[in-house]
């Protein structure tokens, strides 16, 4: 069975504009990387996941509420795959990533997220039989190109000299996590996307409420410092509840193996930051990675015929 689910062709509404909603996640994922880094030393790692979460479940917990009543049933029926999701791509994925910037760089990092991608079409090959049509294989290699040519400012030298250390084993594991989560998506229950997410950022935050006690009493406390109010803010608003409506959604309507081309878009969001924000210019490479990640979404999410 092929992976290629589409939106309807004549939707105008919002939450079937998969191009558009394609767009946030990675950049909003992007500033979390960037986030995550910056206060690595300032706040611990499960002590950022935890609040992040939990933040997260308390913001969104109001307007999911009267969905949520509603979808009780079917969320309670299907509790082992709600449980194996929360626990995927809440409690372990961004925890790991957390642990993982505490001790390797923002390249290794995206790097490494770039092969993503390439997993998610591999575990929906193995889980599901999804087979890959020649224009999505070809659009995810063109993007995966793309992606590569961003990380190395166009010189394949910076590659060859990537060393790897603890903290990319810590992002792998993150990333072969996410890949699986992206593939389970679609045993969710069938319910309002609002009741999803808050029932799976629950299940994070209490996952890892153990763990946040244990770092507090062996390592080191959360800090309430206006660094920290500030990083917990941004991840529990953007990265989390924005972040994950969209690409939950995403994921439904083009499915697993196009969705995670989104992924290639870290790369080009933490570009375009880096030009913006930091003073850094422009180049030549910077073009021609955007137009192949461009190029390659495009031939993937391509209807037949």
């Amino acid at each position: 069975m092929a992976d290629d689910r589409v939106a309807p062709a004549k939707s105008r509404r919002l939450i079937d504009q998969a191009w558009l909603l394609m767009m946030l996640p990675p950049l909003f994922w992007a500033g979390n990387a960037v986030m995550g880094r910056a206060v690595a030393g300032a706040v611990p790692p499960i002590g950022l996941a935890f609040w992040r979460w939990t933040l997260g479940t308390l913001i969104i917990l109001p307007f999911a509420w009267k969905h949520l009543r509603h979808d009780l049933s079917p969320l309670l029926a299907g509790w082992k795959d709600v449980l194996v999701l929360g626990t995927l791509g809440i409690g372990l994925f961004n925890t790991f990533q957390y642990i993982a910037l505490n001790s390797t760089t923002a390249l290794n990092s995206v790097m490494l997220q770039s092969s993503m991608p390439v997993l998610i079409v591999l575990m929906s090959l193995v889980l599901f039989g999804d087979r890959v049509r020649p224009a999505q294989g070809l659009g995810i290699v063109v993007s995966l190109i793309g992606a590569t040519t961003l990380i190395s400012h166009g010189d394949p030298a910076i590659l060859l000299g990537l060393q790897l250390n603890i903290g990319d084993v810590w992002m792998l594991a993150a990333i072969v996590i996410y890949a699986a989560y992206t593939t389970l998506l679609r045993r969710k229950p069938v319910v309002h996307g609002l009741s999803f997410v808050v029932a799976t950022f629950a299940i994070g935050a209490v996952e890892l409420l153990p763990f946040y006690v244990w770092e507090t009493i062996t390592q080191r406390a959360v800090e309430p410092t206006t660094v920290t109010f500030l990083a917990v803010g941004y991840v529990a608003l953007f990265p989390s509840i924005v972040a994950y409506l969209c690409f939950n959604r995403v994921v439904e309507l083009v499915g697993a193996n196009t969705a995670g081309l989104a992924i290639h878009l870290v790369p080009v969001f933490g570009s375009l930051l880096a030009v913006l924000f930091l003073g850094e210019q422009p180049h030549l490479y910077h073009g021609v990675g955007i137009a192949l990640i461009a190029t390659g979404i495009a031939l993937a999410t391509r209807r037949r015929g």
